[in-house]
């Protein structure tokens, strides 16, 4: 049976790059701390490594931290609070639950930015919230959504934040390969990444500290990673994840061209179903995402019956232990249950192509055929 993997936002398939890039570094021994020849080449591949991640990200060398994946990067940045953070309500669920449960800023659930029915964070709300005798000291808001693609405005918002004391957090775990990065340009004083969103190996990801901005170990008992993160480092992970960022930098123009192949998709979509919706479609959105439900046909039924199929697609966020959770992100843009339970995720990437497309829409015309309240409605 062919398979169609649409599934990317949730994880990238290894780019070749990355694959020989951790077999190469898993056939040399030797700690990248240790002084001997084996552990200097260990060191050479690690800042190797590093000197991509910078460029992919807009930084230098030096400014990147790397983590055990964009989960710990985006924990880490968000102990810079001191009295709280403010989120934006589409943030990642490694945000939010950081902030509930950080030791660095206490047991406190985070100040909720609301987002508009498009998912874009509103800014004039997000000042206010930052009005006031002692309000939170750092900002969190996110490059790109997981789930619906859309771009949040993140330099202003960091302006925002600025003017009034805060620092601003960028997580840019779903952006990072699909469209440029900056972090001066943001205006960010902390973004995270995550290797295996953009063809690296899963495990491991990024802190990139703006100069001069520094966060307190979430790991202490080492002086790796410049004393920002204790630990002997994963180094085929970070091999693999450096390849990765090369080649995500390389092809960063042709990524860009998805957004044909997006469009398309729901031009087909709502040709075959004219009530579906594509959320957050009036916003900027990355190139590869596609975030959409018709009424009456649930998304974990869809889910299942694409999965039987040979289709891989996303329904929620794909961090919730293999269970397709009621999706927080579309619940914050006025969307009510009912379209929530029905939305799923396509999900484009490197190795993405037209027949990936041609077979989806043929398996879920198939689906739409199954559901008679669907198809009458599509007629």
């Amino acid at each position: 049976m062919r398979a169609s993997y649409l599934d990317y936002n949730a994880t990238a398939p290894l780019r070749p790059e990355a694959r020989h890039a951790v077999i190469a570094a898993l056939a040399q021994p030797g700690n990248a701390s240790s002084v001997h020849g084996f552990g200097r080449a260990a060191r050479q591949a690690v800042e190797a490594a590093r000197e991509s991640v910078a460029a992919l990200a807009g930084a230098r060398p030096e400014q990147v931290v790397f983590t055990g994946g964009g989960t710990e990067a985006n924990n880490m940045a968000l102990r810079a609070a001191r009295r709280g953070v403010v989120a934006s309500a589409g943030e990642h669920d490694s945000v939010l639950g950081a902030c509930a449960s950080g030791s660095a800023i206490g047991a406190c659930a985070p100040v909720i930015a609301p987002v508009d029915s498009s998912g874009v964070v509103d800014l004039e709300q997000l000042a206010r919230l930052l009005d006031g005798e002692a309000p939170p000291d750092v900002v969190a808001v996110m490059l790109a959504n997981n789930e619906t693609g859309v771009i949040q405005p993140v330099a202003e918002a960091a302006r925002i934040a600025h003017g009034r004391g805060a620092v601003l957090h960028c997580d840019a775990v779903q952006a990072a390969g699909k469209i440029p990065l900056d972090l001066t340009a943001l205006g960010a004083d902390s973004m995270s990444l995550s290797a295996h969103k953009l063809g690296g190996p899963q495990g491991t990801g990024a802190l990139i500290l703006r100069a001069g901005h520094e966060i307190e170990p979430l790991l202490r008992g080492g002086g790796q990673e410049r004393n920002r993160r204790a630990g002997t480092e994963n180094v085929a992970a970070i091999a693999g994840f450096g390849a990765a960022a090369r080649a995500a930098s390389r092809d960063l123009d042709t990524f860009m061209e998805l957004a044909a192949q997006r469009d398309d998709l729901e031009r087909q979509v709502l040709a075959l179903a004219p009530e579906a919706r594509v959320h957050g479609a009036a916003a900027p959105r990355l190139p590869n995402t596609s975030c959409f439900g018709v009424p009456g046909l649930a998304a974990e039924t869809l889910v299942m019956a694409l999965d039987l199929s040979g289709v891989a697609v996303g329904a929620g966020s794909a961090c919730s232990s293999g269970k397709a959770a009621s999706s927080h992100v579309l619940r914050a843009m006025g969307i009510g249950e009912a379209r929530v339970a029905e939305a799923i995720r396509i999900s484009l990437g490197w190795a993405s192509g037209e027949e990936d497309i041609a077979y989806f829409m043929a398996a879920w015309q198939t689906c739409l055929n199954r559901n008679p309240s669907v198809k009458r409605a599509a007629v």
